[in-house]
């Protein structure tokens, strides 16, 4: 009986693998994508087959960046008796470390191949230089998935991942989202993109305060293990202040309806995460306000693209 075999008659590993998916992290993910397709219909560019695409591709990425992480903090010690977070799938004993890195080869081919046909939806035979281009910050898009915690020398154990969060799930979502469907920049699409970067990074930072103990045992020298507590929940204040303020400075400089302030309605879960996260002190006490944050996000997003297209 082969893996897959194995897979379908084990309800429980059926379930240990969708765990290991990490449900939660996903409306993050589609944060990003959201925010380019309302932008690009906001400038009439709005094409439902890319952004589906672009939807697709996404979910393969975070899902092989789940599946990294759950390998590469197994492997690398950072989830150990110590992690008094959920339990990963590798570090129960559900999933093999040998099963587990062949899910992330699985993930990795289906976020390329999805890639390549939302290439070749964009750019089609006559934009082979635009069609080379993306497929370079795809390819870097699966090695940042990979190399977060999985690798030889993984980037955040090196307290690079918040960078490369704000990069990817800002920067490169939103911008990439929507230049391929409007083939050109608007330069103040950088500050929904900005949005976006500073709450996704916002996300990551409440898993990683949550988890300062178990990673500095594990030697992973996040930037809240780096900052400590306390700064590390100032950084959060600053990360959420960041991402309102981009919304508001959007507005402001390109203003046409009171639509456009649509968003506010979630300034008040905003709030909520700001207070918890800055008042809450063990891990099961913040483990909620990682979902909270993603959600809020996603919520965020959808009431700001509405704003701007109505």
């Amino acid at each position: 009986m082969n893996q897959i075999d194995q897979t379908a008659a084990n309800p429980g590993l059926v379930k240990a693998w969708i765990s290991a998916f990490r449900p939660r992290t996903l409306p993050l993910a589609l944060s990003c994508i959201g925010m380019g397709g309302f932008m690009a219909a906001a400038n009439n560019a709005f094409n439902g087959t890319i952004v589906g695409l672009c939807v697709l591709t996404t979910l393969f990425l975070q899902i092989l960046s789940n599946l990294a992480n759950d390998y590469g903090d197994s492997v690398h010690g950072a989830d150990s008796v110590h992690r008094e977070g959920p339990k990963r799938a590798v570090q129960a004993g559900h999933i093999q470390a040998s099963q587990m890195k062949k899910g992330m080869a699985v993930f990795s081919l289906l976020s390329l191949v999805s890639g390549l046909l939302l290439l070749w939806v964009a750019f089609g035979r006559e934009g082979l230089y635009l069609f080379l281009l993306f497929l370079g910050l795809g390819l870097a898009s699966i090695w940042a998935a990979i190399n977060y915690t999985a690798g030889s020398k993984p980037y955040g154990y090196a307290g690079l991942g918040d960078m490369f969060v704000f990069i990817f799930f800002g920067l490169v979502g939103v911008l990439g989202t929507y230049f391929l469907q409007a083939k050109q920049m608007d330069t103040l699409v950088i500050l929904p993109a900005l949005i976006c970067g500073f709450f996704a990074t916002a996300v990551l930072n409440v898993n990683n305060i949550r988890d300062i103990k178990s990673d500095v045992l594990a030697g992973k020298h996040s930037i809240p293990v780096r900052l400590g507590p306390k700064r590390a929940r100032i950084y959060h204040l600053f990360l959420l202040a960041g991402g309102v303020l981009s919304a508001v400075a959007y507005v402001a400089l390109n203003f046409y309806s009171y639509w456009q302030l649509l968003f506010l309605l979630t300034l008040p879960l905003v709030l909520v995460n700001a207070i918890n996260v800055w008042r809450k002190q063990t891990s099961a006490e913040l483990d909620p306000f990682l979902k909270q944050m993603a959600m809020t996000t996603l919520l965020f997003v959808l009431l700001f693209g509405i704003g701007q297209v109505v």
